[in-house]
């Protein structure tokens, strides 16, 4: 299943979201777009956010959430040319006037957004566990290379310039792996993971790119080349910064609601 919220004005500004769904005597239709959705190719149904257009006014939109089978007449797709190195695709999605049962509304109608938010921590604690892999990956292959590769017959690890920057990417990327674990700990508990998950989300993600771009340095020329496996990986990490939440609204929660800071947006 992939999941549909973001569109091309409706990112973290979800209240935004322009894709409509009306009650029918049968369930609803649904028209609208939904932009950069992973994997849509790949699953047999979209787990959709929509604007309730029965229950939502001029002021407040209520969003209701639906389960749209990706065969369902009426929707399209259309991939997004992107530099990303990944098994999973990015697409535009089309919703023309689709119809659904009343089996497809998750919840309540109109009540979407708070189940939605329920269901992104999790995507944030996974975000930091595929960046720790990929940090973890990145310092391993830079370390063993530092050791064997020699200049003046000495091995370039042996140098602090290239040692103590690797030593600072492995702290900071542990110390991210720590922070999704006790994240996802407190997920798996029920308890709030609000906070944790948001700041695993953030540490790693800038541990596991800064950890990357490190070791490709590590490497010189070859970082760039397909053979030592660390290139293909820079776009995909370069895109946990931003996705599925940006650093910058990571930190705007992080301000208000765990410092008590005013809203800045």
């Amino acid at each position: 299943m992939a999941f549909g919220i973001t569109e091309p004005d409706a990112g973290s500004n979800s209240h935004d979201v322009k894709t409509t769904a009306r009650k029918t005597p049968t369930g609803w239709t649904i028209s609208g777009s939904k932009y950069y959705i992973s994997a849509v190719d790949q699953c047999e149904a979209l787990l959709l956010v929509a604007r309730d257009g029965d229950l939502s006014t001029a002021e407040k939109s209520r969003l209701s959430l639906f389960v749209v089978p990706t065969d369902a007449p009426g929707l399209t797709y259309q991939q997004i040319d992107t530099s990303i190195v990944s098994p999973d695709k990015q697409f535009t999605v089309f919703l023309d006037n689709v119809a659904v049962g009343e089996d497809a509304l998750i919840g309540q109608a109109g009540n979407g957004l708070r189940q939605v938010f329920d269901g992104l921590n999790p995507e944030r604690i996974l975000v930091g566990a595929i960046c720790g892999g990929i940090g973890r990956y990145a310092i391993e292959k830079a370390a063993d290379y530092a050791r064997q590769r020699q200049v003046w017959s000495t091995p370039i690890g042996a140098h602090q310039g290239i040692a103590h920057p690797l030593a600072e990417c492995h702290i900071a990327v542990e110390l991210s792996r720590m922070a999704t674990a006790h994240s996802a700990a407190l997920f798996d508990a029920g308890q709030p993971a609000g906070e944790a998950a948001n700041i695993a989300k953030f540490a790693a993600s800038e541990a596991a790119l800064k950890a990357l771009d490190q070791a490709i340095q590590t490497h010189g020329g070859n970082g760039l080349s397909r053979e030592y496996g660390l290139s293909e990986l820079w776009f995909v990490t370069r895109l946990m910064r931003t996705a599925p939440v940006s650093r910058e609204m990571v930190l705007n929660f992080v301000a208000q609601t765990s410092l008590g800071l005013p809203r800045s947006y």
